[in-house]
């Protein structure tokens, strides 16, 4: 019984050697003219038909490459007797009706076709193996290691220890180091704007139209710092409506908005519900600021327009 490629044990260097050394086997066909292996490389992967192939021809190309040699290998011709069985077999089985059928020797024969794809491809595979491992056998045969020790005076060496500091410094560093953490804040303030008091908008509106009666929307909130305080005096004029001390004109949908005084000279007390407690202790930075601009803008007339002309 011939042992398979796959089986037999790894060749020496010298018998490798031998081997890249010897000639070739080529195989001339009518369709194919070239190495063995490539013609084997080219079935396995496809791209060549097995039916196509004249083994006739094949053997006699091999048997022709034997006898021009000096000294006859056996393990070339082993080799070549494996293979060619192998390609007898598949073409043999290639061959064959490719009808469907159930029957158990013609599924035998299918599945025997297909082993012999996976043995030529393994073939392939340890014959390629086999060419790495030597030529890493031949390129490695000529490295030696060499093991080199660190040298003592390279193994004590170290460097100078420098002090830069004294005593005081390393107690004050250890002090330092040990005090305990402060707990650490979250700041919220900044997360909300400040309220805007609507009783003091109200206060600053009464005061405005004390001295000019008739006034629009546009022109009371003209000076007004932000959107809030703007929201702060339209609010205020609704408390002052239901107090019944101005009234509001507005001659087309979405117009100018006109407010008239008609609380004349009384007092009128001014209270919100819109406030809270908070907005009731104290007027605002920017409520103070309007107070102190109305007293020197006394005579500064407002037109019903909204808009403010100067003298």
């Amino acid at each position: 019984m011939a042992t398979s490629p796959e089986t037999r044990l790894p060749e020496t260097r010298s018998a490798a050697a031998t081997r890249h050394q010897r000639p070739s086997f080529e195989v001339n066909l009518d369709n194919f003219s070239g190495p063995f292996d490539l013609l084997l490389s080219l079935i396995a992967k496809h791209r060549m038909d097995v039916t196509e192939v004249a083994l006739a021809v094949v053997t006699d190309d091999f048997i022709a490459h034997l006898r021009g040699q000096d000294v006859w290998e056996l393990e070339q011709a082993s080799e070549f007797l494996i293979i060619g069985a192998t390609l007898l077999d598949l073409k043999t089985a290639r061959l064959l009706p490719g009808v469907e059928t159930e029957d158990p020797e013609d599924l035998e024969l299918l599945e025997a076709r297909d082993l012999l794809f996976a043995r030529l491809l393994q073939y392939r595979a340890y014959k390629d193996v086999g060419a790495d491992l030597d030529e890493r056998w031949h390129r490695g045969a000529g490295s030696f290691p060499r093991n080199v020790s660190l040298e003592p005076r390279f193994a004590t060496l170290l460097p100078d220890l420098v002090l830069a500091i004294g005593p005081e410094d390393l107690a004050r560093i250890a002090a330092r180091a040990l005090a305990p953490r402060p707990t650490p804040e979250v700041r919220i303030d900044h997360l909300h704007a400040p309220a805007v008091s609507v009783r003091e908008q109200a206060s600053l509106i009464v005061a405005r139209l004390r001295r000019h009666p008739v006034s629009s929307f546009r022109a009371l909130t003209d000076d007004a710092g932000s959107t809030a305080v703007v929201i702060g005096r339209f609010l205020a004029l609704l408390d002052l409506y239901r107090e019944g001390v101005l009234a509001f004109e507005q001659p087309t949908s979405l117009g100018e908005l006109t407010i008239r005084w008609l609380g004349g000279s009384r007092d009128v007390e001014v209270s919100s519900e819109f406030d809270d407690e908070d907005g009731a202790e104290g007027p605002t930075s920017e409520a103070a600021v309007d107070s102190a601009s109305d007293a020197g803008d006394a005579d500064r007339p407002v037109t019903s327009g909204g808009g403010r002309t100067d003298d």
